[in-house]
């Protein structure tokens, strides 16, 4: 998407017409989805406090070091106003599975959505900088201190769904986050309803049982976790849950009713590579460290380690064997 110019400067412009204008730029940058909240503390029921103090982050300990932050971007931003969050889908069709091959989570088939997403979001923020002399902002593509989900969801862009992730009508859960924090004062949005309703599906789909309450998962026991940020050993007691799913997992997704609405991405960068929706087994075991870097340069399945994704593939192995 080419870059437009900002028309609305300065002083000129209030509130509603500067919201404007950054949508408008959002959506010349290619994002799907656009909505704003106003600053204020992001988590008034303090529910990352308590998430963390049940033990549900595992060892993800950056968590607890970035709460404060996470809490209240103004400690990130100080002076911080609005909070800018857009959506890109990321929604592709599986290919088929031969045997003894291990599923990899929709989101990791093409290149690192970091890459993909950071320059884009990058020249949003700049464009929103123009909108006020001597603004300020900071944008993060879930890689920083900043709740994307409870930002989406007091934007109105999204819903959290009783998986813990965010949920549109139009487009489900297959779409990846970003948020602009910027002195900009801009129009908020209104809050999107829960659409969840009394449906149950991710719960009762969910292959070890990780979703413990509405939106609340424990990591320990969550599949993604156990296969990407895990660099110990997985749990025996887990291990057999896992199923095929050897980067990842998507299962709570795939039940959900609202993704039936999911439609094709138009962003080529998340088409699956060779062979990474579903990777082969004897494949991935053969490889060396060097092969293994070399076959998954630029993708997500990096935040793995070697070390860890020959783990995840003896567990998958051990389980077709099993089942077969």
């Amino acid at each position: 998407m080419g870059k437009r110019t900002v028309q609305i400067t300065g002083q000129a412009a209030g509130p509603r017409e500067r919201a404007l204008e950054v949508k408008a730029d959002a959506e010349a940058q290619g994002f799907d989805a656009c909505a704003i909240a106003s600053v204020e503390g992001a988590d008034p029921d303090n529910r990352l406090r308590r998430w963390l103090g049940l033990g549900y982050h595992a060892d993800m300990d950056w968590m607890t070091r970035s709460a404060h932050i996470r809490e209240d971007v103004r400690e990130k931003v100080p002076g911080a106003k609005s909070v800018v969050v857009v959506a890109r889908n990321y929604y592709g069709p599986r290919p088929d599975a031969e045997v003894g091959t291990g599923r990899v989570a929709r989101y990791a088939w093409g290149r690192d959505y970091h890459r993909v997403l950071k320059k884009p979001l990058r020249r949003l923020a700049a464009q929103i900088d123009l909108l006020e002399e001597g603004a300020r902002s900071y944008c993060s593509v879930d890689s920083g201190p900043v709740l994307e989900r409870t930002w989406a969801e007091r934007a109105g862009l999204a819903w959290i769904g009783k998986n813990s992730l965010a949920l549109r009508r139009d487009m489900g859960s297959w779409f990846f986050l970003g948020t602009v924090i910027t002195t900009v004062d801009l129009k908020p949005d209104t809050p999107e309803p829960d659409w969840c309703g009394t449906c149950r599906a991710c719960i009762d789909a969910c292959p070890t049982s990780a979703i413990v309450e509405d939106g609340v998962v424990d990591s320990r026991r969550c599949i993604s976790y156990q296969t990407i940020e895990n660099r110990g050993e997985v749990p025996e007691e887990v291990q057999a849950g896992h199923g095929d799913w050897v980067f990842g997992c998507d299962v709570c997704q795939e039940v959900c009713p609202w993704n039936r609405f999911a439609y094709q991405s138009s962003e080529t960068d998340f088409l699956p590579r060779p062979g990474h929706a579903n990777l082969d087994l004897t494949g991935l075991a053969a490889m060396d460290e060097p092969s293994f870097r070399k076959e998954f340069e630029g993708t997500p399945i990096l935040r793995a380690r070697f070390e860890g994704m020959q783990r995840n593939g003896r567990i998958v192995s051990r389980n077709q064997e099993q089942e077969g």
